[in-house]
């Protein structure tokens, strides 16, 4: 056992006690009759980080729930790691299906079980334990700031605003964010890219009324039909999307890292079988994982129109609407993908349908240069802690607020994650391993000694 394992089994209890403390507060952002309890975890969380050895720890005013910051000045001429993380968490609903209470937080069978263990609490707890054992043993040799907000699980509506009203504040050389996920516990990985997203709302008008498909079928356009004929035609028969210079600002994968995501364990057969799928489909040339992470695709989200309701009615409807999207790839503009198809499916409207398109919300998509000394010290420290190198993976969600870091504090971020899809985040009985939690906050000491 080494002096890391050592001190972690020593304080073990101590630190379940503070983690449970956290738990206990039912930060969900989401529910306003929480907002009491935002404002205690954030303070709680400014208590922890000020025992964990920052030299100062704030609950700051946001235009929504408070923001706490923190910092350790070690050498004002060293580099700074800005650690992101957020304290609120989802709600705990439908409680029926928890096996013990969500907010009363259980160790059982090496783990712990709570709404929060993992997202975010329990990783973010790794980062502050990583840190107070660093600032203990006098090992630290850069700054720490520490960020964390209120709103993660409702888009983080305040947090771009926060940002650029404390740039000097928040100055970094890069952020830190354990709040992603590895492929599994005996296959450590860290996250390199996420994919953006546009998102639109289509309504499309025919007639001025509903019609009796009897008298006017054949003769007058039929929303409905018209527009899935429009949306049929955004994919080709080679999965590439048609919209006009749609690609323009993709960026090829690397050969390296198409090499690396070839490496993921994958089996498509079990992949097809957990879907209830007999055959895959998208962009040709690229594997499933390419195409599922790190390609652009477009996916029709609803559709309605005309009548749904029990029996039948022939009808030829006056309307027809759509929820369609896309997820984006690193240099993807969201707002530009969402203009340029704004105006290929007005373009492509035959005269005898009236269209409206409402562009929604979007994000960025994010890269993270697998060159970076700051990468190549979290890779470092998952190597020590778990025993084998981390693969380099792309994942296919979106967490918009890293690329707004990007843009705003121009900072690029590590995704260092501990997450596993058994955690079960945002589900009943969320979970976090303990010896997960054990790993990860080595790796975490061991990317701070290794980080120049």
């Amino acid at each position: 056992m080494n002096p890391i394992q050592t001190y972690l089994k020593e304080n073990e209890e101590q630190f379940m006690d503070e983690l449970f403390s956290l738990i206990r507060i039912p930060s969900v952002s989401s529910n306003p009759e929480h907002k009491d309890d935002m404002l205690a975890c954030a303070q709680q969380w400014k208590d922890l980080l000020l025992k964990a050895g920052a030299d100062e720890a704030m609950v700051m005013p946001s235009a929504g729930n408070p923001i706490v910051f923190a910092q350790k000045t070690v050498n004002p001429d060293a580099k700074t790691v800005l650690v992101y993380a957020h304290y609120d968490v989802m709600p705990a609903e439908p409680l029926e299906l928890w096996k013990s209470e969500p907010f009363e937080p259980e160790i059982r069978d090496g783990k712990i079980w709570a709404r929060g263990a993992d997202d975010d609490k329990g990783q973010s707890f790794i980062q502050v334990k990583a840190f107070e054992y660093l600032v203990k043993h006098n090992l630290l040799t850069h700054n720490v700031k520490f960020i964390f907000e209120g709103e993660e699980e409702i888009g983080s509506p305040s947090l771009e605003e926060f940002c650029i009203n404390h740039k000097e504040l928040l100055k970094a050389d890069i952020i830190l964010v354990s709040d992603t996920s590895m492929l599994g516990a005996e296959l450590p990985s860290l996250t390199t890219g996420l994919r953006g997203l546009a998102y639109w709302e289509i309504e499309v008008t025919g007639p001025n009324r509903d019609l009796h498909s009897g008298h006017f079928g054949g003769a007058v356009a039929n929303p409905i039909n018209t527009l899935c004929g429009m949306l049929a035609k955004v994919i080709d028969e080679n999965g590439k999307i048609t919209i006009p210079h749609f690609y323009d600002d993709v960026e090829e994968v690397p050969q390296a890292e198409r090499e690396m995501i070839a490496q993921i364990p994958f089996n498509e057969e079990k992949y097809k079988e957990a879907i209830g799928v007999e055959e895959l489909s998208g962009e040709a040339g690229y594997s499933t994982l390419e195409r599922n992470s790190c390609r652009p695709s477009f996916d029709i989200c609803g559709i309605w129109g005309g009548y749904t309701g029990e029996g039948s009615k022939t009808v030829l409807p006056s309307k027809a609407y759509a929820k369609v999207s896309c997820r984006l790839v690193p240099h993807q503009e969201h707002h530009k993908i969402s203009q340029l198809f704004k105006e290929y499916i007005e373009k492509s409207a035959p005269k005898s349908v009236k269209v409206k398109v409402t562009p929604m919300h979007g994000g960025q998509g994010y890269v993270c240069p697998i060159t970076l000394p700051a990468y190549q010290a979290a890779e470092k420290g998952f190597e020590i802690a778990f025993g084998k190198k981390p693969l380099a993976v792309r994942r296919g969600g979106s967490i918009p607020i890293i690329s707004t870091f990007e843009q705003v504090l121009g900072i690029k971020t590590i995704l260092m994650g501990f997450g596993l899809e058994s955690n079960a985040i945002h589900s009943p009985n969320e979970n976090l391993p303990l010896d997960i939690f054990r790993k990860g906050v080595e790796a975490v000491i061991e990317f701070h000694k290794a980080y120049k």
